[in-house]
């Protein structure tokens, strides 16, 4: 009875940890609102990156079928959407994606960071963030069936991704919001919750749609190999990753996966 009781009180220490967690990676991640009681645990958040990513993705998926309901042009409602994503995220990955085009227009490696750091937005990271806006946009607008799903998977993936990128490269900064992640999350093992999580999604496409068996088999094969290649790209321009390097990461994953299901899309 000793250990029994001993056991139930560790599981239930477990989960509520898991939770502060949780709880911390929503309010670091998003604008949503956590209660100011709750007890935020922000060691280890980021491997709760991709939980992160299909929450966002459920919500822009129901207000977007809120949208069809009320019998909004698809094209309107794929740009309504997009603008929700970066309201809900408060632009920080966005942030990431104007930073890092900056630093990588500077032509001397040296200098890349600094500009990365400088809190003025260059030309080159306006377009940047345009490209990954109409990308985003066109792609939606052309997706006619599952959009929910295929918002799930492209918002997980691109936090999957950055996972990948905190467990592989080196972190270039002593400083700053990136800082922590590296310090938190060192295994290879911190990836496969996300994985899993994130391949039941395509396996839940094939269950409610057999016939779109390419779409799913994109979300789970175009998913891992862009989320890993973009931030394996970055690694080999900058030697390593910063925090804004993981914005840009979640970005152009989800850009580039949305165009490839496009692509897929019977």
């Amino acid at each position: 009875m000793y250990e029994r009781n001993k056991v139930s009180f560790w599981s239930r220490q477990f989960w509520f940890q898991q939770g502060q967690v949780l709880a911390a990676a929503i309010a670091f991640y998003t604008c949503l609102p956590v209660p100011l009681s709750w007890t935020l645990e922000f060691r280890g958040i980021a491997r709760m990156a991709p939980l992160v990513g299909l929450l966002v993705g459920g919500v822009l998926g129901l207000l977007d079928t809120g949208l069809q309901l009320l019998g909004m042009p698809l094209l309107t409602g794929s740009a309504a959407i997009v603008v929700a994503g970066v309201a809900m995220t408060g632009g920080l990955h966005l942030d990431g994606v104007m930073d890092t085009a900056d630093g990588l227009a500077v032509s001397d490696p040296q200098r890349r960071l600094q500009a990365m750091s400088d809190s003025v937005t260059g030309a080159f990271g306006v377009m940047a963030a345009i490209c990954v806006v109409l990308l985003k946009v066109a792609a939606l607008a052309d997706l006619e069936n599952d959009r929910w799903l295929a918002l799930m998977a492209a918002l997980g993936w691109g936090r999957w991704g950055q996972l990948v990128a905190i467990v592989r490269y080196p972190y270039l900064k002593s400083t700053g919001k990136g800082a922590i992640h590296r310090g938190s999350i060192r295994s290879p093992l911190e990836l496969l919750p996300g994985l899993i999580l994130l391949l039941a999604l395509s396996i839940g496409q094939i269950l409610l749609a057999p016939d779109r068996w390419l779409v799913a088999a994109g979300m789970a094969l175009g998913g891992i190999a862009i989320a890993i290649l973009t931030g394996a790209g970055l690694n080999h321009k900058l030697g390593g990753h910063t925090g804004d390097t993981y914005g840009a990461v979640v970005e152009w994953t989800e850009a580039l996966l949305l165009c490839l299901l496009t692509a897929l899309e019977p």
